[in-house]
């Protein structure tokens, strides 16, 4: 903590010194000034570029390093003996969500050592990770990636400049980057499952063996001195344990359709191989059958046991903050399902709007942790580019979600401390529970926020179709990257067996029960916002009929109309494509129009009808701290501090000062605080 201390006295210091007539909100925001490189100038012989600051907290493949941020990479690489003993339970915090939520099943420690060598510090198991990765629409221009050469490792001197646009190698390269950097922190350890469409040149799978040392791969061999190719003459991975493994998902008769990206194949593929039902293999699947046991052929990786599974495709950014955030969140959601005080809330204490209990009934809702992908400007046009800078910021928006996909829910108790399932809200043996207790004033609940999906991610084409084929397996999730614990893929193979020998029958199918639902934590929710790592999907229109809002298209339709007919805008046309072709929806604004949706809900339900004037719009008796501001009066420096912190998704990596200690300025910004502010009367 000493170096965000060291931040808030410098902001404190900066609002103090800058001028009143200069002071806006611009100090909020901060990060380094970093270089954008949009395109290769011939004439001068060097690249062009944006100088700006991402303020977003999202991990992006163009301005953050493999580590998932700075404090992600410096938290979890810190050698065992350097750091203090206090702090190892929130050191291995990530282990012990992982075996909790994980298989129960673990490995034979002799063979574990020969595929991921020997155990670092005092951790001789890990977290078992499947990464399943679908490679289809991979490639250099129109041509298919694997039939291009992979990127050379050992290379002397600045690599040329390549467009994100290129090639889909930089991509790949950048994934297999972060994977090795989990398995270098000796917590994790990585199995990755590409999945093909044919069969693909070895060098291909030399490369990225040799990009994955930490996780049990061999290093490249340095290149001679006369030139020759360094993987020739190789050991072969086949001979070998590898964490690699290329799948071949198609044969002759079906490599057509899984090229095709309407066709849904692969994504299909990827769930399959995930989940393993024994419906796969098996024509008639007894009523009594082990969800744990995968009846798939053994010789894949999949087939094997593991924690956590990651199904993403190649264009999609894994990163360690990501398998991170998304544990403490499965963990937090565990936690509520299991609170005693569920049982004694009534239905009264529940229908407030927002709230909802977990419980370990069936009836309960099956909530999954997911995710939302975020793009940056594209450099194919560099005045857009100039456009999307927004003031010398560069900032990531989602274009599968707008305003009008989510809902607000508070779900308490849903706070998870160290040692596993943890409930530091109701756990009275738990070391938190008097500090967590002593932070709540009176009648306060325990808890937190989160963004509930109310309808489904709607992409671009040709992926809308293809998740139409294949939709993704959890409600309002994403095909394109999510993840499962390995408790929540056995509840998911229950349901799907039920689905399958129900058939068509919608009455056995209903029994099934409802099909999980996804969330995301208010105060990590940058978290949960994957990059896209080619850049390319803002600015581009969705199908008529398939475009986010869909719930709510009547509504957009009227408001359309308003604005035609007042005509008041100059360059009516094209304001008009702007705000209701194109979906543009920037990560802080998805923050900021979550955090105001949670705020009115309670704002409803606390202020009495008879306390409203008429012709008003509230906020009447609480608000938000920091968004429920004018824009003349500057913000204080503790609210835009508790925002960058929040954003960068330390409200979770540093849980036991944030969830934990007497120190309550962040609540709202890590989603903790049920009523927020109340308005001085």
């Amino acid at each position: 903590m000493t170096d965000l201390m060291n931040d808030l006295n410098a902001r404190k210091r900066l609002f103090d010194e800058t001028p009143p007539e200069e002071v806006k909100y611009w100090f909020e925001y901060t990060g380094p000034l970093q270089k954008y490189f949009y395109r290769y100038s011939r004439s001068r012989g060097k690249a062009d570029y944006f100088e700006g600051r991402d303020d977003s907290g999202v991990v992006s493949a163009r301005f953050v390093p493999p580590g998932g941020g700075e404090e992600f990479y410096n938290f979890y690489n810190t050698p065992d003996g350097e750091t203090p003993s206090d702090e190892l339970p929130l050191h291995y915090r990530l282990l012990d969500n992982c075996f909790a939520m994980g298989s129960s099943k673990r490995p034979n420690m002799k063979d574990w050592k020969a595929w991921f060598g020997t155990a670092s510090g005092q951790v001789v198991d890990r977290c078992r990770v499947l990464v399943t990765m679908n490679t289809v629409g991979a490639g250099k221009g129109s041509t298919i990636l694997w039939e291009t050469s992979p990127p050379s490792i050992h290379s002397s001197g600045p690599k040329p400049w390549t467009s994100e646009q290129s090639s889909a190698a930089m991509h790949l390269e950048r994934n297999l980057q972060e994977l090795d950097n989990m398995c270098a922190t000796g917590l994790i350890a990585v199995r990755l499952q590409m999945l093909v469409c044919e069969p693909i040149p070895g060098v291909w799978t030399e490369w990225m063996d040799s990009m994955l040392p930490n996780c049990g791969g061999s290093r490249a061999p340095f290149s001679s001195t006369n030139g020759e190719n360094p993987y020739e003459g190789g050991v072969e991975v086949e001979d070998r344990p590898s964490p690699v493994q290329v799948v071949v998902v198609a044969n002759a008769s079906t490599a057509d359709k899984c090229h095709d990206l309407k066709s849904g194949f692969m994504e299909k593929r990827v769930q399959d191989l995930i989940l393993s039902p024994p419906y796969l293999t098996k024509n008639e699947v007894p009523k009594n059958f082990d969800p744990s046991i995968k009846t798939t052929h053994p010789d894949l990786v999949s087939s094997d046991d593991h924690d956590v599974y990651i199904g993403l495709k190649w264009s999609s950014l894994v990163s360690m903050r990501s398998i991170s955030a998304f544990l403490q969140a499965s963990a937090d959601l565990a936690a509520a399902a299991a609170s005693p005080r569920t049982k004694e809330r009534s239905l009264e204490e529940d229908a407030d709007g927002v709230s909802i209990s977990l419980r370990s009934s069936p009836n309960s809702p099956f909530l999954i942790p997911s995710f939302v992908r975020v793009s940056y400007v594209s450099e194919e046009n560099n005045k857009i580019a100039k456009w999307r800078m927004h003031g010398d910021f560069f900032h990531p928006a989602a274009w599968e979600i707008c305003k009008d996909s989510f809902d607000m829910t508070w779900i308490p108790d849903s706070l998870s401390g160290n040692g596993g399932i943890n409930g530091i809200c109701y756990d009275k043996s738990s070391s938190a529970y008097t500090s967590v207790q002593r932070r709540l004033n009176d009648g306060e609940d325990c808890g937190q926020w989160w963004v509930y999906m109310a309808e489904e991610q709607m992409s671009l084409s040709p992926e809308v179709y293809a998740n139409e084929v294949a939709p993704p397996l959890v409600q309002g999730g994403s095909n394109y990257f999510w993840m499962l614990t390995e408790r929540q893929r056995q509840e998911i193979v229950k349901l799907k067996v039920c689905q399958h020998a129900a058939g068509d029958d919608r009455k056995k199918d209903k029994n099934c029960g409802e099909m999980p639902q996804a969330v995301m934590p208010l105060g990590d929710m940058e978290s949960f916002e994957i990059n896209f790592m080619p850049n390319t999907a803002l600015g581009k229109k969705h199908i008529i009929g398939r475009r986010p809002g869909y719930s709510k298209e009547q509504e957009h339709i009227k408001d359309r109309e308003l604005v035609r007919e007042r005509k008041q805008l100059k360059g009516q046309e094209d304001i008009e494509k702007a705000l209701f072709d194109y979906t543009v929806y920037p990560a802080a604004l998805f923050r900021k129009d979550a955090t105001l949706k949670a705020a009115r809900a309670r704002d409803a339900i606390l202020t009495k009808k008879e306390n409203i004037p008429n012709d008003t719009y509230g906020p009447y008796t609480v608000k938000s701290s920091y968004y429920d501001v004018t824009i003349k009066k500057p913000r204080q420096p503790v609210p835009g501090w508790c925002q960058s912190i929040a954003r960068k998704g330390l409200c979770v990596l540093y849980s036991e000062y944030f969830r934990e200690s007497s120190d309550k300025r962040c609540m709202e910004a890590c989603g903790m605080d049920k009523n927020f502010s109340k308005i001085a009367q």
